[in-house]
């Protein structure tokens, strides 16, 4: 099977997962999250808003916030293909559809923070292997975006198990993340690096 059409299978697989499995398995795994000591450390936060039957962030935004974490959520920059972390204030309220329809801020909530300063990025992902290895989207926003951060800054996923595989075909520039959370399990890959 070739990059692509695992991209297309795994994106179908979870488009099919049922409303409630979804609902059920994504508090599993954010409770897991939270629970996290490079979480619960973490001052500053870049999160995703969930989109198309990802594991649903919503939650863990309220609580970054509610932690008085400083949380960032991406804005994408298509024409120079770069990702700008910006604080959020308010969520929702500081958030508009953006790139592809995906919430970020609004032109008006846009406060950019540099990469430098996050620790902690919960990076999004089609497909994860248990080396670390990450499929996004066919972008590369977030390869280019992550080498920009801290040597220390840790980088976690969060996927339903039907994205795990054996092997995601990783590239040369693909960046490795440092912890997997499942409904499942939690894999910290950082002693196998």
């Amino acid at each position: 099977m070739s990059k692509l059409e695992l991209r297309k299978k795994i994106i179908a697989l979870r488009n099919a997962l049922p409303l409630q499995k979804l609902k059920d398995n994504s508090a599993t795994i954010v409770t897991k999250l939270l629970a996290l000591p490079e979480y619960r450390r973490a001052a500053t936060v870049m999160a995703y808003v969930d989109f198309r039957n990802e594991v649903h962030t919503a939650s863990i935004l309220e609580n970054a916030l509610h932690q008085n974490k400083r949380l960032l959520i991406p804005i994408t920059d298509v024409p120079n293909k770069k990702l700008i972390p910006s604080q959020v204030l308010h969520f929702p309220d500081d958030l508009t559809p953006g790139t592809w329809g995906i919430l970020e801020p609004k032109p008006q909530c846009v406060r950019p923070v540099d990469p430098g300063e996050i620790d902690l990025v919960i990076v999004p992902g089609v497909a994860f292997d248990t080396a670390g290895n990450r499929m996004g989207y066919g972008g590369g926003f977030y390869d280019r975006f992550l080498p920009g951060t801290r040597v220390d800054t840790t980088l976690v996923s969060m996927a339903f198990e039907l994205q795990v595989r054996s092997n995601v075909y990783p590239a040369e520039h693909d960046v490795r993340i440092h912890i997997l959370v499942t409904e499942e399990r939690v894999l910290d890959f950082r002693d196998i690096h």
